[in-house]
C-alpha cells in the first residue's frame, strides 16, 4: 500500500453541489433560490432589523419621555451619612475632597446635600448645592454650609 492508493471509503464523501449548469443538472433555471425577490439577486445580504418590508418593531413602539443635554447629575447625601461619615473618619469638615480620599464619591461628582436624617455635631460642609432643610438642620447644630 502506498499513498497515491489511498483513497476514501465508498459513501463517505459526496460529490459538490453544482448550481446553474444547465437543466439536465437539475439545479438549472432559478439555481435553488426560487422565484424573483431580493432574496432570488446575486449580492443578496439582509439589513439587521430587516422585516420584510413591514414597519421594523424599534420604528412601531412609542418614543417616551426627554433626555435633557443639560442635565446636572448630582451624588445625593443625606444629613444621616454626613454624621456616619463625620464619625466613621472623624471629620468636622466635610468637602467634596475630603469625600473623595474617603473613598466614598468619584473625582468629579457633584454633591448635593439632603435633609434626611439628623447632624449632633458641628460640622463645616462644602458641597455643590444643598437643599433648605438641610440647611437649616447643619446651622442648628453648630455647623455651617457653603455652596461652591
Amino acid at each position: 500500500m502506498e499513498l497515491n492508493n489511498l483513497k476514501p471509503a465508498d459513501g463517505s464523501t459526496k460529490s459538490r453541489k453544482r448550481v446553474a449548469r444547465g437543466q439536465g443538472s437539475g439545479r438549472g433555471g432559478t439555481s435553488t433560490r426560487g422565484h424573483k425577490g431580493a432574496k432570488s439577486r446575486s449580492g443578496y445580504k439582509s439589513k439587521r432589523n430587516f422585516e420584510g418590508g413591514q414597519m421594523p418593531l424599534q420604528m412601531r413602539l412609542p418614543k417616551r419621555g426627554f433626555n435633557s443635554p443639560n442635565r446636572v447629575e448630582y451624588v445625593a447625601l443625606n444629613l444621616k451619612k454626613l454624621q456616619e461619615i463625620s464619625e466613621k473618619y472623624g471629620l468636622t469638615e466635610i468637602t467634596p475632597t475630603a469625600l473623595y480620599d474617603a473613598g466614598i464619591i468619584k473625582k468629579n461628582d457633584r454633591v448635593k446635600v439632603l435633609g434626611n436624617g439628623s447632624v449632633t455635631t458641628a460640622l463645616t460642609v462644602t458641597a455643590h448645592a444643598a437643599s433648605a432643610s438641610a440647611k437649616v438642620a447643619i446651622e442648628q447644630a453648630g455647623g455651617s454650609v457653603t455652596i461652591a
